[in-house]
């Protein structure tokens, strides 16, 4: 996420859909057909504007009274950027009884440390890639 010039938001839709399985030709809303999605280097979040210090994330107990509120700031020094990244997410996924499956598909890491390394097939960029390369192979 060092190198990635995309905003929470554009990131968090992008790894929706890979989770949701949407790219893939047999998707179909009902399969859980989507990818694992590795994010390393959670704490270097792009947001825009004062989304740190104004977003709230709100939790309440359902008792009178409990309403708790952290701004972004507060929950990514309490829980870190990865935390942030996940709550984007799920907010961007169905909200239906795959959602929790297709979230714990998503693994988020705070460094560069990547505990993944020998699973992984393709990267961001390398996806990028690929699809250019179809587009002129078909154009």
């Amino acid at each position: 996420m060092a190198k990635d010039p995309r905003t929470l938001g554009r990131l968090a839709s992008a790894i929706a859909v890979t989770l949701m399985g949407k790219h893939k030709p047999v998707y179909h809303p009902s399969d859980d057909c989507g990818d694992y999605v590795v994010v390393t280097n959670c704490k270097y979040l792009n947001v825009t504007g004062e989304k740190m210090t104004q977003k709230l994330y709100r939790k309440h107990s359902g008792k009178p009274g409990h309403l708790k509120e952290w701004t972004m700031a507060d929950l990514q020094n309490r829980k870190g950027g990865s935390e942030i990244l996940r709550k984007a997410v799920s907010g961007m996924l169905p909200k239906n009884s795959l959602r929790k499956y297709r979230l714990a598909r998503l693994k988020t890491v705070e460094d560069s440390q990547n505990p993944y390394a020998d699973n992984i097939v393709a990267t961001w960029e390398e996806g990028v890639k690929i699809v250019e390369n179809a587009k002129k192979t078909t154009s």
